[in-house]
Parts: C-alpha cells; sequence; structure tokens
C-alpha cells in the first residue's frame, strides 16, 4: 500500500506542473474571450481536432513514460526479490508495448488527418 502511494504522488508531482500551466491558460484565454465579443471559433475545425488528438497522445505518451519509470524504480529496488523483478519486468514489458501503440496511432492520426486537408485543399 505505501508502495502504490509512492508512486501515486511521484506521477502526481510529475503531472502537476502540466495541469497547471493548462489551467491558466485556459482562464487567461477565458477571460480574454469575456472581454471580447463572443464570436464563434475562426480555425478550420480539422486543424482543432489535430490539435485535441496531438494532447491527447501527448498525456498519453507522458503516462507510458511514467509507467516505464516506475517499473525501472521498481526493478532497482527489488533487491533480488525474483517476484517483485518479475512483476517490474512485466510492467516495463506492458509500458513499452502501450508506448508503441501510442507512438503508431499518433502517426495513423497524422497521416489521416494530413491526407484530409491535402484532399479537401486541392
Amino acid at each position: 500500500m505505501k508502495k502504490k502511494i509512492i508512486s501515486l504522488a511521484m506521477m502526481l508531482s510529475i503531472l502537476t506542473p502540466f495541469a497547471i500551466v493548462q489551467t491558466t491558460h485556459a482562464l487567461d484565454v477565458g477571460l480574454n474571450e469575456i472581454n471580447n465579443t463572443i464570436e464563434l471559433g475562426k480555425q478550420d475545425p480539422r486543424i482543432i481536432i489535430s490539435k485535441i488528438i496531438n494532447t491527447i497522445m501527448l498525456f498519453l505518451g507522458i503516462i507510458a513514460v511514467v509507467l516505464v519509470l516506475v517499473a525501472g524504480f521498481k526493478w532497482m529496488t527489488a533487491a533480488g526479490n525474483e517476484e517483485q523483478v518479475s512483476s517490474a519486468k512485466k510492467l516495463l514489458g506492458q509500458a513499452a508495448i502501450g508506448l508503441v501503440i501510442i507512438l503508431a496511432s499518433w502517426g495513423i492520426a497524422q497521416f489521416i488527418l494530413d491526407t484530409l486537408v491535402n484532399a479537401t485543399n486541392n
């Protein structure tokens, strides 16, 4: 239980600065929109979708890297305990597979969005 709390604290300490930056940026943008006349967005919906996908993939990538770090930490602190080493190896393998899936899905999404933009611009 103590290890789970430590792992959660490590993940929160890594992800908290990103949440603070996003929140302050959202508040700044929100205040600027309130002060100005509220208008419909002038940006292409494809670009908005692309930004959303990239943001989601960024967070998924961060989570995968944190899992790799947690697995490495778990392996280093196993002190020869085969059960913990095998658990760390399993977590490391799963995190690596997840990272490959995230990168592949990002590449496919980028290809589809680029193809869509190029097909509609001509």
